[in-house]
């Protein structure tokens, strides 16, 4: 289990992946950048253009599969080191940053109770702002090598973060981390991670994160209300 330093929020490391062939993707050509490793900062994050054209917001990630991964709204996935002790607990084997193909492990912030539209500064210049959660995928339980991973993940309901770039900077390991701005809702990561997996009915609440909540998202959770109602 990694030791994690006192003190405020902050990033104890960045994580970037290159394309490589696996035979656990639907990626066109059998290529994932899912691999994560820690590198030295500075690193430039950026946003990197609508899904399907931009791919990670992070120097050097590669993004592979452009139709759910990618693009402004899924430029940074964050995922707390807490969690990933929680897991090697549970799992009994190391889980070293990175391995759940996080860009940024994080300490000291839940990512599950934040709510969606939560803005952070991270280091000296760069802002983003929590946006959704992430959905496991096929290519995730193949990458870690656990049967079963993607029900269990998505019972755990503790799905780390994607986050979009509202200032684009750089940013190294030890950087701290400030929340900034906290809208007046109760759309937190986790609700949203329900919403969208395991409760539908939860999908009308998300509506209250108002912009802050994708496009995608909202048209989804419209649907959801026009056909049913609120909860």
């Amino acid at each position: 289990m990694s030791v994690i330093p006192p003190g405020p929020p902050r990033l104890l490391s960045v994580n970037t992946g290159r394309a490589t062939v696996v035979d656990h993707t639907d990626a066109e050509g059998g290529v994932t950048g899912i691999g994560k490793r820690p590198v030295p900062g500075p690193v430039r994050v950026f946003a990197p253009g609508p899904k399907g054209t931009g791919g990670s917001g992070v120097e050097g990630d590669d993004v592979c599969d452009g139709r759910h991964h990618g693009g402004d709204h899924q430029a940074v996935y964050a995922y707390a080191r807490e969690d990933l002790d929680r897991w090697e607990r549970a799992l009994g084997r190391e889980l070293p940053g990175g391995i759940f193909g996080e860009n940024f492990t994080t300490s000291g912030i839940d990512l599950n109770t934040a709510r969606i539209g939560d803005r952070w500064r991270v280091g000296a210049e760069l802002v983003l702002e929590v946006a959704s959660a992430r959905i496991p995928c096929r290519t995730f339980q193949g990458a870690l090598g656990e049967p079963g991973w993607v029900g269990r993940f998505t019972r755990e309901a503790r799905p780390g973060a994607y986050l979009r770039v509202l200032r684009e900077g750089s940013v190294s390991p030890g950087d701290t981390i400030a929340i900034v701005h906290r809208p007046d809702h109760d759309v937190t990561v986790e609700l949203w991670f329900r919403a969208f997996t395991t409760d539908r009915s939860l999908l009308p609440r998300t509506l209250a994160a108002g912009a802050a909540l994708e496009p995608e998202a909202r048209e989804r959770a419209l649907r959801h209300l026009e056909k049913y109602g609120p909860a």
